[in-house]
């Protein structure tokens, strides 16, 4: 069953990282089995100046922290939710991280003004861990990178 809007913004407003370092405008689907998200890289955004200089291209490293903030810290803090019967809300203390990147495949560039579109498949959700086959891919459907990314709600 999808997340209703309601559930969709309590689970954004959940997600730890913020400007200039927040890399998910919204999240489209949502369920038990998947999440998509999208994110517009900005112009302005602070790593253009120095990558590259005169060819602005956004950093590998900016594209899996983006499918990471969608596909596993986002994603993490409504399975647990989920696990936990209540709404994303409701949860005092769990924080959903980051925690490994394996097989990512780099197919693509992104530039400033693109928007991409996030695609989480859950592998497998257990005692608070989290593991997604994601992809990046342009509004046009051609995929810039992909790999399995992990996580685990920790207590704060």
């Amino acid at each position: 069953m999808e997340a209703d809007e309601s559930i969709i913004q309590e689970v954004l407003a959940l997600v730890p990282q913020q400007k200039p370092f927040r890399f998910i405008d919204e999240i489209i689907r949502l369920n038990q089995e998947e999440i998509v998200g999208t994110y517009r890289f900005r112009e302005d955004e602070f790593f253009y100046a120095g990558h590259f200089p005169g060819m602005p291209i956004t950093p590998g490293v900016i594209l899996v922290e983006s499918m990471a903030q969608i596909g596993v810290v986002a994603y993490g803090m409504y399975l647990l939710a989920c696990q936990r019967n209540v709404r994303p809300s409701e949860m005092k203390g769990p924080l959903s991280l980051f925690s490994l990147a394996e097989d990512v495949e780099f197919k693509g560039i992104v530039r400033p003004g693109e928007r991409v579109m996030v695609r989480g498949k859950k592998i497998y959700m257990r005692n608070g861990a989290l593991k997604v086959e994601t992809s990046m891919e342009r509004e046009n459907g051609e995929v810039v990178c992909m790999g399995k990314l992990a996580g685990m709600g920790v207590e704060t």
